[in-house]
C-alpha cells in the first residue's frame, strides 16, 4: 500500500520535469513552425519622401508608441516622427526641432520609451552631445556631453548603456585632430559617462600595423588617428565591438570594466585571386570582373553581431573610406603614380584608363622604401561583406565578388563607381524571419538591399535583392514581436533622396 503513493509522487515529479523541458523546447519549435514568413519574399509595402538629399539618413523605431524617428538634416536640423501604426500608409505626425542644440544629428536609437540622439558640435572638432527625449511627448530628458563627432549611437540590449562612436575627425587643414573615442553612458546612474580612447595601444602601434592596422594621419598620435565609426553590442550586454573604418580595424570593448580590451587589424583582400576579381575601371565601356594586382582594405562601416554556437559572429559591410582634406589627401589614381618596374614590368599598359589607370588607391601604403615607386597597390574598401570571430578577430567568411556579381546580374551595378569603391556596402541589420537568421545588407551606390540567410554564419545564402531609394544609409529590421502588425518589417532610409521605404514578407 505504501508503494502506490511513492509511485504517484515519482510520476508527478517526472511529469513536472518533462513539462519544463517540453515547454522550453516544444513551444519554441511550435512558435517557429507557426511563424511561416518566407524570408525571401520581402516586397515594398509603402514609402514616404521627407525631403531631398540628407533628409533621411538614420531611422529608429519605438514599439511602445509605434513611431518611427528619422534624422532629417536637409535644411533644418530636426528629427521627423512618422506614424508606423499602419506601415502600408506612412505619414509625418510631428518633428523634433534640434536647432537650439546647434550642430547636426548623426544617429538615433530607441529603448524603453527613450529616444537617444547623437549630435556633433557646430565646431566638429569640439565635444559632441547626446540628447535624450521622451518618445511620447518629445520632452527633453537629459543632455550628455560626449567625444568629438559622435557618428553612431546605440543602446545595449539590456538598456543599461548608451554607446556612441565619436569619430574625432580633423579640421580641413589637418591642424586640429581630436582624439577618437567611445562614450559609455550608464542610463540608470543618472546618465553618467565614461569616455574611452586608444592611447593605451600606442606602444603596440608597429605590431598592429604589420597586421593591417592603418596609422597615417600627418602629425597625429595613435589616439588621434583612431576614428571609431559604428558599434554593435553582444546579447548579454557585456561586450561591444566598434569599427575603426579609416584604420581598417575592429576594436573590442569590455562593458563591465569599461575598457578597450583589443584591436583586431583586418588585413587586406587580394584582388589577384579569381574569386575576388573586380571591375576596376569606369571607362572601359563594360562591366568586367577580372583579377588585378591590387589589395583592398576592408575598412568596414556598419557592424552587427550574431551569436550562435557560443561564438559572437561579427558581420561587417566593407564600404571603404578616404581621408580627403585641404591639408592632407591620401588618394591618387594609379595613372598618376610611379610603379616599380621590377614589380610591374607592364606598368605602361596597367596604367591605361581601361586597365588600372582610373582606380583610386592610397598613397600611404605600397611604397615601403619611400623611393617614390610603388611596389604594391591598396584600394579603398573590399566591395563585400565579411564575417569575423568576435573573440579573435579571425576572418571566417567574405562574400568575395559574389555580391557584386549578383548585383550586376540584377541590373543594379554602378559602373560609374568601378574606379572607386564599387557597390559600397554600408549598412547592415540582422534579425529572425520565419525561424531563420536573416541579414539585410545595404548597398549605397547600387540603391539596393541584399537579403541573406545567415543561419549558418560562415556560409550566408543570398535570398533576394530589393530596390531602394537613392543611397540607402539606414537599415532597420523590426521583428514580429515589436511590429505594429505582428509581421516582420524592414525600414530603409536613403540619404540621397530623403525617401523612407518599408518592406514586409509577402508570405
Amino acid at each position: 500500500m505504501q508503494f502506490k503513493p511513492l509511485l504517484a509522487a515519482f510520476v508527478v515529479l517526472f511529469l513536472v520535469s518533462c513539462s519544463k523541458h517540453f515547454d522550453k523546447d516544444f513551444w519554441k519549435d511550435l512558435d517557429k513552425k507557426e511563424n511561416k514568413e518566407d524570408p525571401g519574399s520581402f516586397r515594398e509595402i509603402s514609402s514616404i519622401d521627407i525631403g531631398g538629399e540628407g533628409a533621411a539618413e538614420i531611422s529608429a523605431y519605438d514599439p511602445k508608441t509605434k513611431k518611427l524617428f528619422v534624422v532629417n538634416n536637409e535644411n533644418v536640423n530636426k528629427i521627423d516622427v512618422i506614424s508606423l501604426e499602419d506601415p502600408s500608409s506612412l505619414s509625418i505626425i510631428s518633428s523634433i526641432d534640434l536647432t537650439k542644440y546647434s550642430g547636426a544629428v548623426n544617429s538615433l536609437d530607441v529603448d524603453n520609451g527613450m529616444l537617444a540622439a547623437a549630435l556633433e558640435s557646430g565646431d566638429k572638432q569640439a565635444s559632441g552631445k547626446v540628447v535624450i527625449f521622451n518618445t511620447s511627448d518629445y520632452a527633453e530628458i537629459k543632455i550628455i556631453p560626449v567625444g568629438s563627432l559622435p557618428d553612431m549611437i546605440t543602446f545595449s540590449p539590456d538598456g543599461k548603456y548608451i554607446l556612441t562612436a565619436n569619430e574625432g575627425e580633423p579640421d580641413s587643414d589637418y591642424k586640429n585632430d581630436p582624439i577618437g573615442t567611445v562614450s559609455i553612458i550608464s542610463v540608470k546612474n543618472n546618465f553618467s559617462v565614461v569616455n574611452l580612447d586608444f592611447s593605451s595601444f600606442s606602444s603596440r602601434s608597429k605590431e598592429l600595423q604589420k597586421k593591417g592596422l592603418r596609422v597615417f594621419g600627418p602629425n597625429a598620435n595613435f589616439a588621434q588617428d583612431m576614428e571609431p565609426e559604428y558599434i554593435t553590442v553582444s546579447d548579454d550586454s557585456r561586450t561591444a565591438w566598434v569599427t575603426l573604418q579609416e584604420n581598417n580595424a575592429i576594436a573590442k570593448i569590455d562593458l563591465i570594466s569599461k575598457t578597450i580590451s583589443d584591436i583586431f587589424p583586418l588585413g587586406f583582400k587580394d584582388y589577384s585571386i579569381a574569386g575576388n576579381a573586380i571591375d576596376p575601371s569606369d571607362q572601359d565601356k563594360k562591366i568586367e570582373f577580372r583579377t588585378v594586382p591590387v589589395f583592398g582594405m576592408y575598412q568596414p562601416d556598419a557592424i552587427a553581431v550574431l551569436q550562435k554556437f557560443g561564438i559572437p559572429y561579427l558581420f561587417t559591410v566593407n564600404e571603404g573610406d578616404v581621408r580627403e582634406y585641404d591639408g592632407f589627401e591620401e588618394a591618387e589614381r594609379v595613372a598618376s603614380i610611379t610603379l616599380d618596374p621590377s614589380v610591374f614590368p607592364n606598368a605602361v599598359d596597367l596604367q591605361t584608363a581601361g586597365k588600372l589607370g582610373r582606380l583610386n588607391i592610397t598613397t600611404t601604403l605600397g611604397d615601403e622604401n619611400k623611393d617614390g615607386k610603388y611596389e604594391a597597390l591598396y584600394s579603398f574598401g573590399a566591395r563585400s561583406f565579411s564575417v569575423w570571430n568576435g573573440n579573435t578577430g579571425k576572418l571566417l567568411f567574405d562574400s568575395e565578388n559574389k555580391l557584386e556579381k549578383a548585383i550586376n546580374a540584377a541590373g543594379f551595378y554602378p559602373d560609374g563607381r568601378s574606379d572607386d569603391k564599387g557597390i559600397e556596402p554600408e549598412g547592415i541589420d540582422i534579425g529572425e524571419v520565419g525561424g531563420q537568421s536573416i541579414a539585410f545588407v545595404g548597398l549605397e551606390r547600387s540603391d539596393a538591399v541584399a537579403v541573406y540567410n545567415v543561419s549558418n554564419p560562415t556560409s550566408p545564402k543570398l535570398l533576394q535583392i530589393l530596390s531602394t531609394g537613392d543611397a540607402p544609409e539606414g537599415i532597420l529590421f523590426i521583428s514580429t514581436k515589436n511590429s505594429p502588425i505582428k509581421k516582420s518589417l524592414l525600414v530603409v532610409s536613403s540619404e540621397g533622396d530623403g525617401v523612407v521605404k518599408v518592406y514586409s514578407p509577402a508570405n
